[in-house]
């Protein structure tokens, strides 16, 4: 793997909206490139961008050797498409496979003089003995090798998960991109993934809003600002980026701190000068009938004068600093509601089943006003125990109940309430019970304005789902929040606003997440591992 991903003032715009203004980059091997920023600032174009699957509108991507393999945020489960199939696909193994037979077929007709290059492209891929490693992969991460023959869309939430990872195990790019490949992982997942990325030889560059994956994983952080489109690169990790990035912002502010001192300075003392001056004109101007004091006070008062020019002229050569710009935060609040009864939920010898799955008896009891964190495995039943302790799921033996009072809000690991065909602003009203004009302007909030809320719910982006689905939390006033992986998807930004937010929420907490920072952010009561 000796790669380098050489990428040259890109730049990139979707109609009149510029997504890159001029970013460059280089990824050698052993580089891993942690790419930041807000949601919508283009880290996803900017991979798409470096792997070709766009052009630039301007600049140029090259690679000197090898390949470079993009693995997008969703996993893109095809009808049809068998788990197999799937992972040739994602790994590359299949296009070079069809290259490496159309090639074979022309040398079959007299030509195919690039059939010796398309082999070795498939050999460097991993095609000669995909099947195998898929076998071992699968069973590494608990999946049964009878899956491959399987289709992807049969797949269960954990297994699709799983599946990703197999995908990333066992491509052999020379440059991998990743888009938020830590969604979905459980810690053993988080856990193989970065021992991955260690110890592989060639470059990476990858896009994640998990801060515990990117302290054990990257090498240098590119931060895309997403009001001028241009990016900056910072070295030493990610604890270097956020050491240089403090500091840079700790300058940035007394620099302006500094000018707007001596412009207050100057235009005070500009002030003063021109009062004295103005106040020498009007005595030259009196009744004294001295010339020579007349001429003495007209004299001073010119001297004023040029003295306020004087001051004037060098508040212009004062360097302008701009005040630093304050990004836009999500104001998050949680709560309102009042307060339940002192149990919000218990399951008493609870049964529960899903398909084959059973998980139970159980016995289990929320309290009010208690946090608690479950955690586990993908497939050990978190969701099943979520959903009966809400209500969507009936246990199949034993008591489920809802404490009085309890007014239940939740934040599905699918974001489903927002997957429809209708716009989001009649979701989000729907759903609500607000007017149209107080969802506008909460939704306008979360940062979806008129061009997001009038879209096609279903066709907003994963982050932006998100943002409307904590939107309609804020707006629900519920007493116990339920949240299942409430950071994929967010940005840096608003998963600490989130954090904030859970801090100062009174009611019932149940936090479902394998986001290692945020659960040593949030404090919880206690933590049930299943």
């Amino acid at each position: 793997m000796t790669g380098t991903l050489i990428a040259r003032d890109l730049q990139k715009a979707h109609g009149a909206a510029t997504i890159l203004a001029g970013v460059s980059v280089t990824v050698a091997p052993g580089d891993v490139l942690g790419v930041v920023g807000p949601n919508g600032a283009g880290k996803s174009t900017l991979l798409r961008l470096l792997a070709g699957v766009d052009k630039p509108d301007a600049g140029d991507v090259r690679l000197t050797s090898g390949t470079a393999g993009y693995l997008p945020q969703e996993p893109d489960r095809r009808p049809g498409e068998r788990l197999q199939d799937y992972l040739a696909r994602r790994t590359g193994v299949a296009a070079a496979e069809a290259h490496m037979n159309a090639e074979a077929a022309a040398l079959a007709d007299g030509g195919g003089e690039g059939y010796s290059d398309a082999l070795e492209a498939w050999l460097a891929l991993g095609g000669a003995d995909l099947d195998v490693r898929a076998e071992t992969v699968l069973r590494d991460l608990g999946l049964d090798v009878a899956l491959l023959e399987l289709e992807t869309v049969a797949l269960s939430g954990g297994q699709a998960a799983r599946a990703s990872l197999a995908a990333i195990l066992l491509s052999r790019f020379d440059v991998l991109l990743l888009d938020e490949p830590t969604n979905d992982l459980d810690f053993d997942g988080l856990a193989r993934l970065e021992r991955f990325i260690a110890d592989r030889p060639g470059g990476a560059v990858i896009v994640s809003h998990d801060r515990s994956f990117l302290d054990r994983t990257v090498t240098r952080v590119l931060e895309i600002d997403e009001i001028l489109h241009t990016a900056a690169e910072f070295g030493g990790g990610w604890a270097g980026y956020l050491e240089l990035r403090a500091t840079a912002a700790r300058h940035e502010q007394e620099r302006f701190d500094s000018y707007a001192a001596q412009k207050d300075r100057l235009t005070a003392r500009v002030n003063r000068q021109r009062q004295w001056s103005e106040t020498g004109v009007k005595k030259s101007k009196g009744s004294d009938p001295d010339k020579a004091v007349v001429r003495h006070r007209a004299e001073r008062s010119e001297k004023q004068a040029g003295k306020v020019r004087a001051s004037e002229k060098a508040i212009e050569r004062l360097e302008v600093v701009d005040k630093p710009w304050k990004r836009w935060e999500l104001q998050l609040r949680f709560g309102g509601g009042e307060r339940s009864g002192d149990v919000t939920a218990r399951l008493e010898r609870a049964v529960l089943r899903r398909g084959s799955f059973t998980l139970g008896p159980l016995d289990l009891e929320l309290a009010w006003g208690e946090r608690v964190a479950l955690v586990g495995p993908n497939g050990s039943g978190k969701t099943t125990l979520v959903n009966a302790l809400i209500g969507t799921l009936e246990p199949e033996s034993g008591v489920r109940r809802l404490g009085p009072g309890v007014r239940v809000g939740t934040l599905d690991q699918a974001r489903a309430g927002f997957d429809g065909a209708g716009t989001l602003l009649d979701a989000f009203v729907e759903q609500s019970g607000m007017t149209v004009q107080e969802a506008r302007s909460l939704l306008a909030k979360f940062g979806l304005e008129a061009d997001e809320v009038n879209r096609e719910a279903r066709s907003l982006s994963p982050g932006e789902r998100t943002r409307a689905s904590l939107a309609l939390l804020m707006a629900s006033g519920a007493n116990f929040l339920v949240l299942d992986e409430p950071t994929n998807h967010l940005d840096l930004p608003a998963i600490e606003q989130l954090e904030v937010a859970l801090d100062a929420y009174d009611g019932t907490l149940l936090l479902v997440t394998h986001d290692r920072s945020l659960l040593e952010a949030v404090r919880v009561d206690r933590t049930i591992k299943l």
